[in-house]
C-alpha cells in the first residue's frame, strides 16, 4: 500500500525543533519596561545638590535615563549662593556579560545631552549664568549589583559644553556686575557615582549560583 498518508500525518522534525526554541526564547526575553530604576548622584548629594533619576529599560540591551537637580541656598548677610537646577537625559546601550544575565547591570555606553543654570558665590566673586549654558556627549560607565535591590552605577561622560555666564562682586548688598563670558568646554562634563534602587518585584539581583 501507499505510504505517503502515513508520513504527511508527521511533521518534520526540524519545524518542531524550531518552533520549541522560538517559544523558549521569547519567554526568556524580558519585557520593555519591567524593568525600572530609581537613583541618585552621590556626588552631587555630596556637595548639597539634592537630585534624582530614573531609568527605563527598553528591550535589546538598550535604556533611557532621565535626571534632574535643584539646589537653592543662600545667605544673604554672609553673601554666599550655592544655586543650581538642570538634568539631564541619556540614551545607553548595554553589553558583556552581567548586561545579559540582568537588565540595567554591567557596562554601558552612551549618548546624552544636558541643561543647566547657575548662582555660585561664596563670599567673594561670585559666577552666574546669563541663560541656559548646554552641553553633550558620550559617556561610559558600569553599574555593579550590592545587594538584591540596589547597585552602584560609575559613570564618567565626555563631551563639549556651551554658555554665557557673569561675574560679580557683592558689596553693600548689592551685587556688582564685573564681565559677561562665553564659556566653551571640551573635556568632562559629566560624573556619577549613583546608588541604584531597582524596582518591580521580579527585577532584583541574583545570588551566586543562581535562583533556587
Amino acid at each position: 500500500p501507499p505510504t505517503e498518508p502515513e508520513t504527511s500525518l508527521l511533521p518534520p522534525p526540524v519545524i518542531v525543533v524550531s518552533t520549541h526554541d522560538t517559544v523558549c526564547v521569547e519567554s526568556a526575553t524580558p519585557h520593555s519596561f519591567l524593568y525600572m530604576a530609581v537613583k541618585t548622584n552621590m556626588l552631587y548629594d555630596a556637595i548639597l545638590v539634592p537630585n534624582l533619576g530614573v531609568e527605563f529599560y527598553v528591550g535589546k540591551n538598550w535604556s533611557i535615563a532621565v535626571n534632574w537637580m535643584y539646589a537653592r541656598w543662600k545667605c544673604d548677610h554672609r553673601h554666599n549662593y550655592w544655586r543650581t537646577y538642570g538634568g539631564d537625559i541619556e540614551i545607553r546601550r548595554w553589553f558583556g556579560k552581567k548586561a545579559k544575565e540582568k537588565p540595567l547591570t554591567g557596562h554601558h555606553f552612551g549618548l546624552y545631552g544636558q541643561m543647566l543654570t547657575y548662582d555660585f558665590e561664596l563670599r567673594g566673586r561670585g559666577y552666574m549664568s546669563s541663560n541656559w549654558n548646554y552641553a553633550s556627549g558620550i559617556s561610559y560607565g558600569y553599574s555593579h549589583p550590592i545587594s538584591r535591590r540596589l547597585n552602584i552605577d560609575f559613570t564618567i561622560g565626555v563631551g563639549y559644553l556651551k554658555g554665557k555666564y557673569k561675574e560679580y562682586i557683592p558689596i553693600d548688598q548689592c551685587y556688582v556686575w564685573q564681565t559677561s563670558k562665553q564659556r566653551r568646554w571640551f573635556g568632562p562634563t559629566k560624573a556619577e557615582v549613583s546608588l541604584v534602587w531597582l524596582i518591580r518585584s521580579d527585577n532584583h539581583n541574583l545570588k551566586k549560583g543562581g535562583r533556587r
